[in-house]
């Protein structure tokens, strides 16, 4: 790639940042950067050999990608500093949640962009991101999706409106699972393990299960097959998933994530 900036320059900027120099995808002095941090963009410039713009115009006039990763609240000012300054061939990016491709074209014009949702755990390079390109966006897609396939998976969804689903599943995702190991690590101490054994236990077996998924998809095997073969009939297991059965469970999870995929669309005006 020739050259990419950030406008914004927090956590998810940073982790792309590492990503995209780690995979090859761009050297460090072609990657440009903006914050109202000072500090923030020295810190970065140290760590990553990554050049610093005062100005968010200036940047928006040096590349020929522009990831904005300001947050939602600030972006309608973000997009204010950089319309006039911006090439006609610029691909941009947003990662900003709940903000459409109208939203920003309606700023900076008839110009190529993709709206992502990634997640956090794209910080470890374990992401998992989805997609939108707008038409004039489409022929540059898989620069787009090379950039965020460095910090983990990324897939590809051909209706904008499905960002809402993916928001729910895989954005807000992560404190799901987080909020399963915290009740486990309580009911854990409660049935007498000490916490730093119960937590030991309970992260390692996230993280276990997590990888063993992975692998087992590889071979066609599915989450439902692994509980499967771990449930054998009267044991421990089965009394468990029992429990979870009567309170269906399953309605819960369906429950929570239409939640979050109908506030997604709230947010979203």
């Amino acid at each position: 790639m020739d050259t990419i900036g950030f406008v914004g320059s927090g956590n998810m900027a940073e982790a792309l940042i590492k990503g995209i120099i780690s995979a090859g995808i761009c050297n460090p002095e072609k990657i440009f950067i903006s914050d109202i941090r000072a500090e923030r963009l020295k810190l970065l410039c140290e760590k990553y050999n990554v050049i610093a713009v005062e100005r968010n115009a200036e940047l928006a006039a040096k590349v020929g990608i522009l990831v904005l990763s300001v947050k939602p609240q600030n972006m309608a000012e973000a997009l204010q500093s950089i319309k006039d300054a911006i090439k006609p061939n610029t691909l941009v990016i947003s990662i900003a949640a709940g903000i459409k491709v109208t939203n920003i074209a309606a700023t900076l014009g008839d110009i190529a962009i993709v709206r992502v949702m990634p997640n956090t755990p794209a910080l470890i390079g374990e992401g998992a991101s989805a997609l939108f390109a707008n038409d004039k966006a489409k022929p540059m897609q898989n620069e787009a999706k090379s950039i965020f396939s460095s910090v983990g998976k990324t897939v590809v969804v051909e209706d904008e409106d499905l960002i809402d689903a993916v928001t729910a599943v895989s954005g807000s995702g992560p404190a799901y699972y987080f909020l399963l190991m915290e009740e486990m690590i309580k009911a854990a101490v409660e049935l007498g393990l000490p916490e730093t054994v119960a937590k030991d236990l309970v992260l390692q077996t996230a993280k276990g299960a997590g990888l063993l998924a992975s692998e087992a998809v590889k071979v066609g095997e599915s989450p439902a097959e692994l509980r499967r073969k771990v449930t054998s009939p009267g044991g421990t297991t089965e009394a468990a998933i029992k429990v979870f059965a009567s309170k269906d469970f399953s309605q819960l999870i369906k429950d929570a994530l239409t939640a979050a995929c109908e506030r997604s669309k709230e947010l979203s005006g």
